[in-house]
Parts: C-alpha cells; structure tokens; sequence
C-alpha cells in the first residue's frame, strides 16, 4: 500500500507530497477545513484525523521505491512546482476574466461602494509574492474563503502602497478598515493583507520596522504572531474581535483615533498596547 493509498485510507486528502514535516490538509468528513495531518519520510510516515483519531497512525513502505528518499523527495518537489505554476495560472485567468464591482461581502464589512475583482460571483482577492501573482483568495457572499489547489500561500500577500510604515494584518476586510482609519488620521502606510496569522507572522519578521494589526481570536493565534514578529502591534480589548469588528463597533473615528495612539510606537515612543 502506498503512503497516498494509506492516508486515503484515513480520509486525508493529499496535495503533491511534502517531505520531512507535518503538514495540514483536508479531509473527506471535513473537506473545507485542514482537520486531518500528515508526516511523510520516504520509507516511513504517520497521518492523523482529527475526528476518528487520538494518535498518528504510522505507515511503512513495503516497495523498494518507499525506501528511495531522494527520488521520492524531487517527484514530489516537481509536482509541488507542477501545481503552483498551474495556480498562478488559473489566477492570472480568474482575474483577468473578473469585473471590479462591488460585492455582497463588502457590504456586510460596512464598504458597500468598494469595488473589487469579481467572478461568477466570488471576490477575488489577488496573492503575490515578490511581486508576481501566485494565486487568490476567492470569497463567497457570506464570507467563506479558500485559495486556489495548489497555490503558494506563504509569503504571499496583497500590498496597498501609499509609501508609508509598513502595516501587517490578517484578512482583506480588515485591511481594508485599517487603511480607512488610517487615512482618516492621514498617515502614510505600506498596507500587506497577510491573509493569516502564521503568515502574516512570516512576512513581518522579515522588516526590520513595521506595525501590526492582530486579530483578537479566542485560540490567540494573532496575538501571540504579533509577539513572534517582535514590532509593536494593536490588537482589540474584545475577545473575537478583528479591527474590522472593532471599527464597526465603535466607528471609523474612535478606531482611527485607537490606532493614532498605537502608531508612536513605531518611532520608539512608549504607549499602551490594549485599544
């Protein structure tokens, strides 16, 4: 049986194979989620579903092909390149079919009139990395998110460049309220929509000088990047909280006037780090 055949077997469902760590993926019983994970080695490997099991479940190879690491390890590193080029593709033609119009879920993030790709009724939300398009975000009416197969996700981001400080954040919602408020006390800001915490904990650590604006989720996955990147960071005192809920709560001015009083930090002043 090979490792693919075993974590079928589970209910995994696999991308082209990564090498040497756990890794995150869908499974049949949740097949939106990444409730199911995996390490494979070559000749052996381990998977896991959250739902039906407690521990990994090991597989041995039993062909001479499993024990070939090296072998296994490049046609995997070749599909893996094999599926992010076909994404980067397929979002390069998503986005050149898309219209810019506006969109049910801007609506409900209180932007009615911003405009945005659209196609068959999905916003699409443009991924680059280092300059070049490497995939999108697609988004339903009521906010259900997914990227393309195969796309790469890390360090990837969208910028809105007004040639200012350079700000972090998770979702595009989000950064979208965070340039309002931000243009609302006129400060110039360097705008990159991360599109998670790991990530968005990935691409700060990278400047030498930056600002963020965490999500206050109940596991406190955005809080504890924003500490991991090392920058000062504004994250809201409501549990479930992005700035994005923050800003409708309490208005464009009071959040734009929460962020003036976080932003000195920036220039190394001293200030409070709770809205």
């Amino acid at each position: 049986m090979t490792f693919q055949d075993f974590a079928a077997s589970f209910g995994l469902i696999l991308g082209p194979i990564e090498i040497g760590r756990w890794v995150s993926v869908p499974t049949v019983d949740h097949p939106h989620k990444r409730n199911g994970r995996y390490k494979f080695l070559g000749n052996r490997g381990w998977v896991q579903n959250w739902a039906q099991m407690m521990e990994p479940q090991m597989w041995k190879g039993e062909s001479s092909e499993a024990g070939d690491y090296r072998r296994i390890a490049a046609r995997a590193e070749a599909e893996r390149k094999f599926a992010a080029e076909r994404a980067a593709r397929k979002a390069a033609w998503i986005l050149h079919q898309a219209k810019r119009e506006t969109h049910p879920y801007l609506t409900k993030k209180g932007f009615p009139h911003e405009l945005g790709p659209v196609w068959n009724g999905l916003l699409c939300i443009p991924m680059r990395l280092s300059g070049r398009l490497v995939g999108c975000q697609l988004i339903t009416d009521q906010g259900e998110k997914r990227f393309l197969k195969g796309q790469v996700t890390k360090g990837a981001s969208l910028t809105f460049d007004a040639g200012g400080v350079d700000v972090f954040c998770e979702g595009f919602a989000t950064g979208l309220s965070v340039r309002a408020a931000l243009k609302r006390i006129q400060v110039r800001y360097r705008l990159h929509v991360c599109f998670s915490a790991r990530n968005m904990q990935h691409i700060a650590s990278g400047f030498e000088r930056g600002f963020i604006v965490a999500d206050h989720d109940a596991h406190g996955a955005g809080e504890l990047a924003a500490r991991l990147t090392g920058h000062p960071y504004w994250i809201s005192p409501t549990p479930g909280e992005d700035f994005n809920d923050f800003q409708h709560r309490v208005g464009l001015f009071s959040s734009a006037q929460s962020l003036r009083t976080h932003l000195p930090l920036q220039l190394g002043e001293t200030a409070p780090q709770s809205a």
